[in-house]
């Protein structure tokens, strides 16, 4: 199997692959990308070396990627002359761009936040009010790429500078709760559901992941419902994650994600199959493993860099290996910077009740802060 991209993502897949004695090749710049340590062969080239993906394709029998923001019209011949690409690329279509994401949202009448396209003169749309929250359309992530919008003047400066196509609007929404639902589809359509987690942003980066989440039974089967929904709508075939709000207004998603994600990471303990595990047996062609928790339930947290520099936290690392039930999983980047993620921490947990689970993942949170501090404000 193949994978474009060999950052933390490719390198926890290319360590499921290894479980399953499958062999993983990866297309990617540096080559010292996380992946690069544990491929069976890496073809060294940026990732939207066309020439590079055709080479990466002799090597295996399948392609997919670590990320979404991909070329599709440029990938389109490859796929015409026999390569295998999962999820296909007709399915990625629609997810590739926030703005084709809530188009696909509102021809599958499934529940998200009302949005408009940034408007070119500066004036908003009859219906909608500041505040709004701006996404670019694509290469978002970890906070970048969005701009909340307080004022006129926030939303002329933005409508001056960009060009509205690249950019969309969206209402800001009161929630009580992110969530995430991660779902698996195969070549013949067999379907999985990891249970639903909590997530929480720091300054819009994940910070830490709890599963399960602890919400009415409804929420679960809504959310799974939606997942299930999308991705045989589309003859997706892999894993895809979608980010949720829960509030007054009930479920609605806020991004999908079409690929394994930084809110599955806690399937690798919490779970008999971890979603790089599951990633790596759907581009095979192997069944789909169980997606159901081997444990009560478990808190990931994202090990953040707090300093700039080529520090790799060696003590902070080892003090929170010896926390009981504690799993660190670290990426081996070549430099940190405030806000970067450079590994995570799961810590399994013990208490059934959920009310419990709860107090005792805040409990493990503050021993996991303890160790390692939030980043400081981020430019």
């Amino acid at each position: 199997m193949g994978v474009v991209g060999g950052g933390q993502l490719a390198w926890m897949l290319a360590a499921a692959a290894r479980e399953l004695d499958l062999e993983l090749h990866v297309q990617t710049p540096a080559a010292d990308d996380p992946a690069t340590a544990l491929a069976s062969s890496v073809v060294q080239a940026p990732l939207d070396d066309v020439s590079a993906t055709r080479e990466l394709a002799r090597r295996c029998a399948a392609i997919s990627f670590e990320n979404e923001w991909v070329d599709l019209e440029a990938l389109a011949p490859l796929e015409a002359d026999g390569v295998t690409f999962l999820p296909r690329l007709e399915a990625l279509a629609p997810l590739v761009s926030k703005k084709a994401q809530r188009q696909l949202l509102e021809r599958l009448g499934l529940p998200a936040p009302r949005w408009c396209d940034l408007p070119a003169g500066g004036a908003l749309p009859q219906g909608y009010a500041l505040p709004m929250m701006a996404k670019a359309c694509r290469g978002g992530y970890d906070g970048k790429g969005t701009r909340v919008l307080r004022s006129p003047a926030d939303l002329a400066s933005l409508a001056h500078g960009a060009d509205p196509d690249d950019w969309i609007l969206e209402e800001l929404v009161a929630f009580e709760l992110e969530l995430a639902q991660l779902v698996c589809r195969d070549r013949e359509g067999n379907l999985q559901c990891y249970p639903l987690v909590q997530t929480h942003q720091h300054q819009q980066v994940c910070d830490w992941v709890l599963s399960p989440a602890a919400v009415p039974q409804a929420v679960q089967a809504f959310a799974r419902n939606i997942a299930c929904s999308l991705v045989t709508a589309l003859d997706y075939v892999g894993v895809l994650s979608i980010e949720l709000f829960y509030g007054p207004a009930g479920l609605q998603v806020n991004e999908i994600a079409p690929r394994t994600h930084n809110s599955g990471h806690v399937t690798i303990e919490a779970s008999h199959t971890s979603q790089f595990a599951q990633q790596a047996r759907i581009v095979a062609g192997l069944p789909l493993g169980s997606a159901e928790l081997q444990v009560p339930g478990a808190l990931m947290v994202n090990l953040l860099g707090f300093e700039t520099g080529d520090s790799d936290y060696a003590s902070q690392r080892q003090a929170l290996a010896a926390l009981p039930g504690a799993s660190v999983h670290w990426y081996g980047k070549s430099a940190a910077r405030p806000g970067r993620k450079l590994g995570h921490v799961t810590l399994v947990l013990e208490a059934a009740d959920p009310a419990e689970r709860q107090r005792e993942a805040m409990q493990r949170l503050e021993q996991v802060r303890a160790i390692w501090p939030l980043p400081p404000q981020l430019p």
